[in-house]
């Protein structure tokens, strides 16, 4: 047996969720946009186009995570802020609980948040997690199988307790205690989902970039350890998002969803594999091709890297796609051909073809659509250019060296599912705000 599937079977006893509902029906938890004044990190004094100037910058630093050379070296770089993600969900932790905020990561390994004893962290607006106050919190020893799937340290595996170490391509870390506990998430229709005997990380020294606001990660990315992977068979191995547009009233908020009502299916939906690579804990797919209208860019061809099937990888936290240099200019010469808007520059210096578009102009950009294999993906105006100035729209792509990003503006309106059984991930064009009220 494989050390993934021994450590499954591991978790499996760890974790159970004791609501039928969510064993039968699935369940659903609110996405908090890290922009909405319903998240800790907003800023009423931001204007949208800040915000906006923020997430391209965010989505620099980000790229950061995945591949330190993931951006050329001319790109401009802001100062760093939190760029971990771009969502974030509540949950509640130990026994009694404790509300704290997570960014949902789909390119994170681990679940880790802010604890007590701290030598090193960042502000937050909850309180910080004290592991001697919960009746649940155990620390996994060293010789336990999850230490051997993470990043850490064991001087004396018979006697230590596991210290896990995350460390991030802009430069920040994370390091504390591998630990068990008990995790609440608090579903859309009030009912708490207990999951008891989580692997998390215990933080207790942090060197991030976080302004005042989150607490720390809350991991789906595909390793063993990541909380949808620790989930199992009580979800059926799915998880699922809607992502609202950027733009939308505030007190509309995007969903995340477990189990049956994580189901991607009906007239529409697309599905492609998704495959493992270095590093294990991202969701590779094989972007082959991107059209413009009625012309098709090739990618895959030109772009698949040694070592995994898969060309690009799917993530929630990032705002913007990143596509190969040579793709890149491709696109962006297909719609300079399609456009005939007045050019304009992006102020932000990180999007390269910007048109000026008055509030009273609709905007007409081609369609387009991203090839992946076995799964055609319509990609329509909003999900392709984004409005980073008065007046001013730019094409959210962004030429890259390494490993592509499909962002999330692109997944925008996009009901997008993750198979973890199947290894698939499957897309379905809805209204998002209308999916997310029923």
């Amino acid at each position: 047996m494989s050390h993934y599937s021994s450590l499954v079977l591991l978790l499996l006893c760890f974790c159970r969720l004791y609501s039928l509902e969510a064993l039968n029906g699935g369940f659903s938890v609110e996405m908090i946009h890290r922009d909405s004044p319903k998240s800790p990190f907003y800023n009423s004094t931001e204007t949208q186009f800040q915000r906006i100037s923020n997430a391209l910058s965010r989505s620099i630093i980000r790229a950061n995570h995945f591949n330190k050379s993931l951006v050329s070296a001319n790109t401009p770089q802001a100062p760093v802020t939190s760029a971990k993600g771009e969502y974030l969900m509540s949950y509640e932790i130990g026994t009694p609980p404790i509300q704290v905020y997570g960014i949902v990561d789909t390119g994170s390994d681990i679940t880790w948040l802010q604890c007590e004893p701290c030598q090193t962290c960042f502000k937050q607006t909850t309180p910080i997690f004290d592991p001697s106050k919960s009746k649940t919190y155990k620390n996994i020893s060293c010789n336990a199988k999850p230490c051997r799937f993470v990043q850490g340290t064991c001087p004396k595996p018979t006697t230590s307790s596991c210290q896990y170490s995350i460390s991030y391509g802009d430069g920040s870390y994370s390091e504390g205690d591998l630990s068990l506990e008990t995790i609440t998430l608090n579903s859309t229709n009030g009912s708490p989902f207990k999951i008891p005997s989580t692997v998390i990380g215990c933080a207790q020294n942090n060197h991030l970039a976080f302004e005042l606001g989150g607490s720390g990660i809350v991991a789906l990315g595909n390793s063993p350890v990541s909380l949808a992977n620790q989930m199992g068979p009580s979800i059926g191995g799915k998880f699922s998002y809607c992502l609202v547009p950027i733009l939308s009233p505030p007190s509309i908020s995007s969903k995340l969803n477990f189990g049956n009502a994580a189901v991607v299916s009906g007239s529409g939906t697309v599905s492609t594999p998704f495959y493992s690579r270095e590093p294990e804990e991202f969701y590779y797919l094989y972007l082959e091709a991107i059209s413009v209208g009625s012309k098709r860019i090739e990618v895959g061809s030109t772009s698949a890297r040694a070592g995994g099937k898969g060309n690009i990888v799917i993530d929630s936290g990032t705002t913007v796609t990143f596509l190969p240099n040579d793709a890149y200019s491709k696109l962006e010469s297909a719609v300079a051909k399609e456009v005939k808007l007045q050019p304009a520059k992006d102020p932000n210096h990180v999007l390269s073809l910007c048109y000026k578009a008055a509030k009273s102009d609709k905007l007409d950009v081609p369609v387009m659509t991203a090839h992946f294999t076995g799964a055609d993906v319509l990609l329509h105006g909003s999900s392709t250019f984004m409005k980073v100035a008065d007046g001013v729209v730019c094409l959210a792509f962004v030429p890259t060296l390494s490993t592509p990003i499909f962002g999330n503006l692109a997944q925008q309106n996009v009901l997008v599912g993750y198979d973890l059984e199947k290894k698939t991930v499957s897309f379905k064009l809805v209204d998002c705000i209308a999916q997310n009220n029923d």
